[in-house]
């Protein structure tokens, strides 16, 4: 249906709702308590995601759309991690801090990948100063292409019927993800979002699709709502309006966690619309993304790169963008094979000559080639504010283009310490004047049999000449 990268850069969407921390604990259980009849989870691993309303903007920074994200936090540990967490993707933040609450906290415990049990640190509804969410809806529309109202019915959108006429008075798009059964609260919606489930809440248990169908545009006349995406699981998904129905199949081969699945739908919606795509083109674009999502663990995204390959029939290849648990798995698998694994890193900001030459070296010592590319908010913290210059995602698809780059993988931290510490390939190879004993994560490596390999970059390519070629600074 589409042929072409879709330009998501060109997007800029306000999302308001609901923000909470998704925290999981995973470990192994092979024993059961001699306390109770539950299982024994040794723990070994503690990470934060975000969920929520922050999910959303998190797919749309990650799909390289500008996102500004407002909700609702308490004054505490865990809305200061939602703030650098978000941050750190480029997401801007306007927060009402509300000292009298705590932010919303979901812990799942894991184990073999598998969830046992959700504790859930919430008060709510939430205590929401309408006013303060008004004033700063207001602060960002002008320039913004749309709006989504992420609702997870902890109180952020209690008064979204104003927030919604807010938006449209400004000419802005409206798309929410609904929660509940009093629709009449999202009168006036461009584009609504529900599963089937909470659609047949509302509207019945339907006996057959032409009643699915009717049932779903009569809601829409009822609301004055423009158009309903359904999302179906196995089923797919189906769009319907007053006058045209159109469906489309399920895209997941091996669905193994739907969790913020929905987000991703409508975060890709949000960016097609906002581009003026046709919402024929909006929902075929978030069928494929829905598609990818549901088949990762936890709280997950799609990147643009994953989407294209998504678009060409792709989506099963072996190569690209992938996140850290992915790049596991494929690690575990290309040794099993006896395939030599290189790994190296770097910001990669404005890809040159040098960068090339560097890279092909480096794929030579083996047979798979990785990429570590540092966050935008890594980068800054080593270049300044003024860089990088490219954007994550954009970084790394023109390195996945590469034909001597078989992986590309992001990293948050300075360094890449803690990442070649748990991958543990064969080489870590770095550029210029380094002492192998010098080389963030090398020791790992080389306790574990590998070694370190120091290249030297090409005399007279760097990126910082790049940039004051470009600004006439030579």
């Amino acid at each position: 249906m589409l042929a072409a990268a879709p330009e998501f850069g060109q997007a800029h969407i306000i999302v308001m709702g609901d923000v909470m921390l998704d925290r999981y604990w995973s470990g192994q259980a092979s024993r059961i308590s001699p306390e109770a009849p539950v299982p024994v989870v040794r723990v070994k691993n503690i990470e934060d995601r975000i969920g929520g309303a922050g999910n959303v903007a998190l797919n749309i920074a990650r799909l390289g759309g500008r996102v500004t994200l407002l909700g609702v936090i308490g004054d505490d540990v865990e809305g200061g991690i939602l703030r650098k967490l978000l941050e750190a993707e480029s997401v801007a933040c306007d927060f009402v801090v509300e000292p009298s609450i705590r932010s919303i906290c979901k812990l799942r415990i894991m184990a073999q990948h598998q969830q046992l049990i959700r504790l859930d640190f919430e008060e709510t509804p939430l205590n929401v100063n309408k006013e303060a969410l008004l004033t700063r809806l207001a602060r960002h529309l002008p320039g913004s292409d749309a709006v989504v109202f992420s609702d997870y019915g902890k109180g952020t959108l209690t008064h979204v019927p104003e927030y919604i006429a807010q938006a449209r008075q400004a000419g802005v798009k409206v798309l929410v993800d609904p929660k509940g059964v009093d629709y009449e609260r999202y009168a006036q919606a461009d584009v609504i979002t529900p599963n089937l489930s909470e659609l047949q809440a509302v509207v019945g248990v339907c006996a057959d699709e032409n009643g699915l169908i009717e049932s779903g545009r009569s809601l829409l006349k009822r609301h004055q709502i423009g158009t309903l995406l359904l999302t179906r699981g196995e089923a797919g998904m189906t769009l319907i309006q007053d006058a045209h129905v159109h469906s489309l199949p399920a895209q997941a081969k091996d669905v193994f966690d739907v969790t913020g699945a929905g987000d991703t739908v409508i975060a890709v919606m949000a960016l097609a619309v906002a581009i003026g795509k046709t919402l024929h083109d909006a929902m075929y674009l978030a069928n494929l993304a829905g598609g990818i999502v549901v088949g990762k663990l936890g709280t997950s995204t799609v990147s643009l790169l994953e989407l294209m390959r998504a678009m060409h029939g792709e989506r099963d290849s072996q190569y690209g963008v992938v996140s850290e648990e992915e790049l596991a798995r494929i690690i575990a698998r290309a040794k099993a094979n006896d395939e030599r694994i290189i790994m190296t890193n770097g910001c990669f900001d404005l890809l040159h000559a040098g960068h090339v030459t560097y890279l092909e070296q480096a794929k030579a010592l083996g047979d798979r080639l990785i990429v570590a590319v540092n966050s935008d908010a890594s980068v800054r913290q080593l270049k300044g504010d003024t860089r990088p210059i490219n954007r994550l995602q954009e970084r790394m698809m023109v390195l996945a283009a590469l034909a001597c780059v078989d992986w590309v993988v992001s990293f948050e931290e300075e360094t890449p310490e803690r990442l070649y510490c748990k991958l543990l390939p064969d080489v870590i190879v770095k550029g210029g004047d380094y002492r192998p004993e010098e080389v963030a994560g090398g020791d790992c490596v080389i306790k574990a049999g590998g070694e370190v390999r120091i290249l030297q970059f090409v005399d007279g390519q760097s990126t910082t000449a790049m940039i004051k070629k470009a600004r006439g600074e030579e």
